[in-house]
């Protein structure tokens, strides 16, 4: 019996700190996707090396740096939360928003979307009207979906280009394509407070970045002063894309 318990209690000391190393490997790697793309994210890194030496200077006992690196910590994440909010807000905003059951589309449903999506952006550019289509990825967009005017039909270029046609009510929201169909129209998309970006973009480009901000959709905006289709994912936009680069990098995102 007394053997038998200490196989139990040898098993339980060696499957814990085993366990608690995947748990906070897991909330470590997913509090870092959550503010991926913001500039939060390299607070996050710093206040994380801050850890690392500080759980060093515990282990070799070295009283004054412990001290200050302490001090250091506190101080790191309190400056953190104010100067940050923000961003801090957006990526919080992705929690919940993750969806789990999603399932990718066939390789010939992505190859039609973008063959409509390509005709659609070629004509919106050559009549110089300007368009704004997000891709639902893993992120739900409902939320937004619910803000438009729902569509529920099949993606064709000329659906789109009869949405954007100037002076259309829907003309200048932004185009949501859920599950390989076109959900809704006329959305609302949060706009960027980065004020990096150049005077050249208008609201378009600004909403493109604001949703990618917040979700990881894949984000096409057509723009009617310059007559160049650009790509947004992941806060990061990719100006004057032909339809090749465009088709290349969406089914890369």
């Amino acid at each position: 019996m007394t053997m038998t318990n200490d196989m139990i209690n040898i098993l339980t000391f060696s499957w814990k700190p085993a366990l608690e190393i995947i748990i906070l490997w897991a909330l470590i790697y997913h509090i870092l996707r959550f503010f991926e793309g913001t500039k939060a994210i390299q607070v996050l890194r710093g206040i994380f090396i801050l850890i690392f030496l500080f759980f060093l200077a515990q282990v070799f006992k070295l009283g004054v740096i412990n001290s200050l690196l302490r001090d250091l910590f506190t101080i790191s994440v309190i400056a953190a939360l104010i100067i940050f909010h923000p961003e801090i807000r957006q990526g919080l905003a992705r929690l919940g928003q993750h969806n789990i059951f999603s399932t990718a589309l066939k390789e010939e449903e992505l190859d039609y979307i973008l063959k409509q999506l390509g005709k659609a952006t070629d004509d919106l550019c050559k009549s110089k009207v300007g368009a704004l289509l997000a891709i639902e990825n893993r992120d739900l967009l409902d939320n937004y979906i619910e803000n438009g005017v729902e569509i529920g039909a099949k993606v064709s270029s000329e659906i789109i280009e009869t949405i954007f046609t100037p002076n259309s009510i829907l003309h200048d929201g932004g185009v949501i394509i859920q599950n390989g169909r076109i959900a809704s129209a006329g959305c609302i998309f949060p706009l960027t407070q980065n004020q990096d970006l150049s005077r050249i973009f208008g609201t378009r480009h600004r909403a493109a970045l604001g949703l990618s901000e917040e979700t990881d959709a894949i984000i096409i905006v057509v723009s009617e002063e310059r007559h160049d289709v650009s790509l947004v994912y992941q806060s990061k936009l990719y100006r004057d894309l032909s339809k090749e680069e465009l088709f290349s990098k969406v089914k890369g995102s």
